[in-house]
């Protein structure tokens, strides 16, 4: 081998251990969907804008990298610029004073992403603090003919006129509920950090939650770690869907088939809560009459979704812990009958005894009514009788047990 090969070999592995060495750990996270055409941006919102998103990062750091997505794409995004700062306070316009910091990638301002892909920022470094909001301004030099965002943000993005990058103040910028081409925001932590990644529907991306309260059960757990001097490393990534399901596309796509994106993919992932199934029981008796033999051929499928997931994840070294579904009789969407009731049950027994995950939250026994445990204790219901109130979702997050993610 020629002095230049070995040379270049030498510098290569080096490189790689530089990379390798640093710890990054997803801080925030979000699942990327297909935008509805009433959910993407308009042509003039996008047209000489600049665009500020707040996200909350549930660990701390020395640096954040911010992975921007064109994962339903079909066209590129194009990116003209983007920066990062501490925003104020949650779901604030504003940045903190001598916080902006310029993102590059490959150190150019400007990036290009391919259809179908996501990409990182370079690193910058800030020191972000646990449960600190992070504003991400964006400036779209041209938007994929099929955008790629999330209408469940729970918190406000910020639209102004002009290039705006690096304003402190963001004044006269119009409010936006979603979030558009973004789906992670990961730190340089400490090197004890690691993550939870919360599979889930609707229960779990929060439906109900004003927006900017952060509110939903993992935004409660995020706050039990990070004062737990045991867990204060250990971050929470909210995966969950408004309508998903686990084996079939109710919206966006099943678990299973985001398993890689939203789970695998995911930098110091050690955990995985399962919360899934409640619109797959619901769904299958909601338009149409079901045969007594349907129903527990669909519990079967969805047991074996199940452990489709604890195998893969178990593949990556992950504990895998199981969410029991929780009551939905009296929901005027799915009108649960006493068949589909006994489905759940049916699920959850799985969940409770197949000795398949490596721990369970009993999210319904939690908040079942004792009286009537096939509905929501009224205290936790929003009403619905399907989603949480505020208070469930705190009763929730209360019910998961610190022990399960401390070293």
């Amino acid at each position: 081998m020629r002095a230049g090969s070995i040379v270049s070999v030498t510098a290569l592995s080096v490189m790689a251990t530089q990379v390798a060495a640093e710890p990054w750990v997803a801080g925030w996270t979000t699942s990327p969907v297909r935008s509805a055409p009433e959910q993407q941006l308009t042509e003039n919102q996008a047209r000489d804008t600049t665009m500020r998103q707040v996200v909350r990062v549930t660990i701390g750091g020395r640096a954040i990298r911010v992975r921007f997505s064109n994962r339903f794409g079909t066209t590129p995004l194009r990116i003209a610029g983007a920066h990062v700062a501490l925003a104020t306070g949650p779901a604030d316009a504003a940045i903190r004073p001598g916080t902006d910091r310029p993102l590059t990638f490959a150190g150019r301002a400007d990036v290009e992403v391919p259809s179908g892909a996501d990409f990182w920022s370079d690193s910058v470094q800030i020191v972000v603090p646990a449960l600190q909001d992070v504003a991400i301004s964006t400036r779209f030099a041209a938007l994929p003919q099929q955008q790629t965002g999330h209408a469940g943000a729970r918190t406000r993005s910020w639209i102004a006129p002009g290039d705006r990058l690096g304003d402190v103040r963001f004044a006269d910028a119009a409010p936006i509920e979603r979030w558009f081409q973004i789906a992670a925001v990961e730190v340089d932590a400490a090197p004890k950090a690691r993550a939870i990644v919360a599979l889930g529907d609707s229960i779990t991306d929060g439906y109900g939650v004003k927006d900017g309260l952060h509110q939903r059960w993992t935004d409660g757990l995020a706050r039990r770690l990070s004062a737990n001097r045991a867990t204060r490393d250990v971050a929470v990534l909210n995966h969950g869907i408004g309508g998903n399901c686990l084996l079939v596309e109710c919206s966006g796509p099943n678990a299973l088939a985001r398993f890689d994106s939203d789970v695998a993919s995911q930098p110091g992932a050690k955990y995985l809560i399962v919360l899934e199934g409640i619109n797959d029981l619901g769904s299958i008796g909601r338009e149409r009459a079901v045969t007594a033999a349907e129903h527990p051929a669909h519990v079967a499928r969805m047991i074996a979704g199940y452990r489709q997931i604890v195998a893969r994840a178990r593949a990556l070294g992950m504990k895998v812990i199981g969410g029991t579904v929780m009551p939905f009789v009296g929901n005027d969407y799915y009108h649960p009958d006493a068949a589909a009731e006994a489905a759940r049950q049916a699920v959850n027994a799985w969940i409770r005894t197949s000795g398949h995950f490596d721990a369970v939250i009993d999210f319904d026994r939690v908040v079942r009514d004792p009286a009537r445990p096939d509905r929501l204790l009224p205290a936790y219901d929003s009403g619905d009788h399907l989603h949480p109130s505020m208070a469930g979702y705190r009763a929730m997050a209360d019910a998961v047990p610190l022990a399960l993610f401390a070293r």
